[in-house]
């Protein structure tokens, strides 16, 4: 853990270091129930302002806490929620040995019987490297008939044959894939999915995808045969977090006093 831009304070009593603080002042000293300390030559008594707390020398900051889930450590797990047990919401940030992207804002709490709970969200900018290890990535089938292939618009037809079957919907993220297929492949974004029709009367069956924007990769020509994968909307509807720990950090920028009591999650064993 990197501690810069952060003071560290000693107390005799306790033989230790007890605290850490994000300002830096030019001097600390704790007397009468109070901490005191000088910066830029004005003295301050902290512990004292009941109006705006997370205020010091004038500007405004958060208050944090990092703790760690790190029950049966031997064992892999999916860690789906948070459940707080304070006054307030807060923001939430989690990662693990496995991935780094969970987090949980203020406004996704909701209060439920006097705890604040939340399901864990998945922001991974690079979807592939983060969504693999959850084993949500959905494969559709082999495919070669494409049109609009480099324009903002690709219509990818499959044969009848083909079940899209009914997960895959509207605004999920396209991806393809080159062969051999009988050796590791490297997925590529393709875009959102705009449009899924299936009419057996009519013998059509195909994904309209978005191939514009963000991450995306114009796909190949018609007649490439590539595979075609799929992958949820990673907030609205994360797996949770993946790993054999979970580190938190929670998030508090409110100008009130706030406590904190207590931090769970709803954890299962992930079985491979």
């Amino acid at each position: 853990m990197a501690f810069t831009n952060q003071t560290v304070t000693y107390s005799e009593t306790s033989a230790g270091f007890p605290s850490f603080y994000s300002f830096i002042p030019e001097q600390i000293i704790g007397m009468s129930g109070y901490l005191y300390t000088f910066f830029q030559g004005k003295l301050y008594r902290h512990n004292s302002n009941s109006v705006t707390r997370n205020n010091y020398y004038g500007g405004q900051f958060s208050s944090s806490i990092t703790s760690v889930f790190n029950q049966a450590p031997l064992e892999n797990k999916l860690f789906k929620t948070l459940s707080i047990q304070s006054d307030s919401s807060w923001s939430a940030t989690v990662k693990s040995d496995i991935q780094d992207t969970g987090f949980i804002t203020n406004t996704f709490f909701v209060e439920k019987e006097g705890e604040f709970f939340a399901y864990l969200r998945n922001n991974n900018a690079n979807p592939i490297s983060g969504e693999f290890p959850l084993r949500s990535v959905q494969g559709v089938a082999k495919q070669s008939v494409r049109t609009g292939v480099g324009t903002s618009t690709c219509v990818l037809t499959f044969s009848m044959s083909v079940d899209l079957g009914s997960m895959i919907n509207i605004n999920d993220t396209i991806y393809y894939a080159i062969g051999p297929f009988n050796a590791t492949l490297t997925p590529v974004e393709a875009g959102k999915i705009t449009a899924i029709t299936f009419d057996l009367a009519t013998s059509v069956n195909t994904i309209t995808v978005n191939n514009t924007g963000g991450n995306t990769t114009s796909f190949p020509a018609s007649g490439t045969e590539v595979y075609i994968m799929y992958i949820k909307n990673q907030i609205a509807e994360s797996n949770g977090i993946l790993g054999h720990y979970a580190e938190f950090t929670l998030t508090n920028a409110d100008t009130t006093a706030t406590e904190l009591f207590a931090v769970e999650s709803d954890v299962m064993k992930s079985f491979p």
